[in-house]
């Protein structure tokens, strides 16, 4: 008797939609759709682009994908769902053209046609596997379940790097891997168990970052482009909420200075330029030279009285790596704080053209002020401007580059102000951004909707992250740590 259910419930969704269009009402409107997915611009090796209609009453829809250069697929069905493999090919065939996408909705045995929309295919290569984030629900003090994971850009496959069920208790974050290379990655375990686990030369080590000359545990990583070094900063941050229905919660960053971890020596490099007592300096990061650490620093404060006045400038130290020293000044490249704003997360284009950052009104942490937005410093010109092409109403924030410097991944919660949601961009010779579109999913209005996670700390992966999640978890479970020590410039 189920059995029958079941086969005539089948039955009646294949007959439910008409196989051909016919005698279809055109309007001059564009299809309502979600994602946003109209004149945006793609990689060629994208996941199919699938998209759901934001009508629930409709009994059919029929999308036609003409290339301009050649070559045509179709989706006919209740949810829109490309073929993947006719998806790749019809991408490959028109590789720096685009494609027109026509859309009929049948419903009670009437279709309507939309007015035709475009994608374009970027002639610019997406180098990379994939994308690597952790999913965390977006609570606030507490936490439950998260979890570092990758997916494969040109299908919709999502593999866990690492869980925190197999630790529990533990707070997973801060994974960084070197310029895309997952052969040098790291990610940090926060909790009882704590741990900076630094993958390199084909092992893992649990790494115990607290010395008796640095504040605390390691927090915010970035690699140098040898892989020899990583540069963190060791902040002491609580959160606040507020009291106002369009302001959620605080971050306040207490204390913070920046080291450099030596990975051969096992040593963090430290220097009073950038342990300034009555500083606070963040979110390092190295040029794409090595040269030059960037970070981000402002006066010691006050919390929570003077929150509202924190502001943090971009600055800048050299860096010798031959032999492992810091340079002898600190220079100021924007000073946010003469506009009354905060920078944070400066992420260096790979190719030493630009410096991208995170603006907001105030403060270190942007992930809740719907006033952040992306912006841009192109380091040969020194001019500095707002990504007015990508950013929102809502928050922009975390960010990171593909390899070749011409694809950003970044979070936003344009989507419904609540939950982070990945977007791609690419990005021209002249630092001219294209029409951000979301991290495509299979049926993504059935997926997002029923997704109680947000994404952040994106970064593109150039293979897949090859760890054994097992291992790595008993490594953590364990006991046993490896010590550093510190040294005083």
């Amino acid at each position: 008797m189920k059995r029958n259910i079941i086969a005539l419930l089948l039955a009646t969704m294949l007959f439910s939609c008409t196989t051909n269009v016919q005698n279809a009402e055109q309007v001059n409107e564009y299809p309502k759709i979600y994602p946003d997915y109209i004149d945006v611009t793609i990689p060629v090796n994208i996941a199919p682009m699938d998209f759901s209609l934001m009508y629930d009453d409709y009994d059919c829809v029929d999308v036609v994908v003409k290339g301009s250069k050649e070559g045509k697929i179709q989706s006919n069905g209740e949810i829109v769902d490309f073929d993947i493999d006719e998806w790749h090919t019809l991408c490959e065939k028109n590789k720096g053209g685009s494609l027109l996408f026509t859309v009929c909705v049948e419903k009670d045995g009437k279709w309507t046609q939309y007015k035709d929309f475009t994608m374009h295919i970027s002639d610019y290569e997406l180098d990379e596997w994939g994308l690597t984030y952790r999913r965390i629900a977006p609570g606030y003090a507490l936490f439950s379940h998260m979890g570092l994971y990758q997916r494969d850009l040109s299908t919709f496959d999502e593999y866990e790097i690492m869980d925190n069920n197999r630790t529990p208790g533990a707070c997973i974050n801060c994974h960084t891997s070197n310029r895309t290379n997952p052969k040098e990655f790291l990610f940090h375990v926060r909790g009882s168990k704590g741990a900076t686990m630094l993958q390199k030369g084909g092992s893992m080590e649990a790494l115990n970052t607290k010395t008796d000359a640095t504040l605390g545990l390691c927090v915010y990583p970035y690699w140098h482009p040898e892989g020899k070094y990583v540069v963190f900063s060791t902040n002491t941050t609580s959160q606040n909420f507020h009291v106002t229905k369009d302001e959620r919660i605080e971050v306040f960053d207490y204390v913070s200075d920046l080291q450099v971890y030596d990975t051969e020596k096992h040593e963090l490099l430290l220097s009073p330029l950038v342990t300034k007592p009555d500083f606070n300096e963040t979110f390092p990061a190295f040029s794409s030279d090595g040269k030059i650490i960037y970070f981000c620093s402002t006066v010691k404060r006050t919390y929570p009285r003077d929150y509202k006045i924190v502001r943090y400038n971009l600055y800048s130290i050299d860096f010798d790596a031959q032999k492992g020293v810091y340079g002898d000044s600190v220079k100021t490249i924007i000073d946010a704080e003469a506009d009354s704003m905060s920078i944070s997360i400066p992420k260096p284009s790979y190719d030493g053209k630009y410096i991208m950052y995170t603006l907001a009104n105030y403060g270190t942490f942007p992930i809740w002020h719907k006033e952040a937005d992306l912006w841009i410093l192109n380091l040969q010109t020194g001019e500095k401007r707002a990504m007015d092409e990508v950013n929102s109403d809502d928050t922009e924030s975390y960010h990171n580059w593909s390899a070749n410097s011409h694809w950003f991944v970044f979070s936003s919660r344009r989507d419904d102000g609540l939950y982070t949601r990945l977007y791609l961009s690419c990005i021209d010779e002249n630092g001219k951004a294209t029409k951000p579109f979301m991290l495509p999913q299979k049926n993504p209005r059935h997926y997002y909707e029923r997704l109680m996670y947000s994404y952040n700390v994106p970064d593109f992966t150039k293979t897949k992250v090859e760890i054994n999640s097992k291992t790595t978890a008993n490594a953590i479970l364990s006991p046993v740590r490896q010590g550093i020590s510190a040294r005083r410039q």
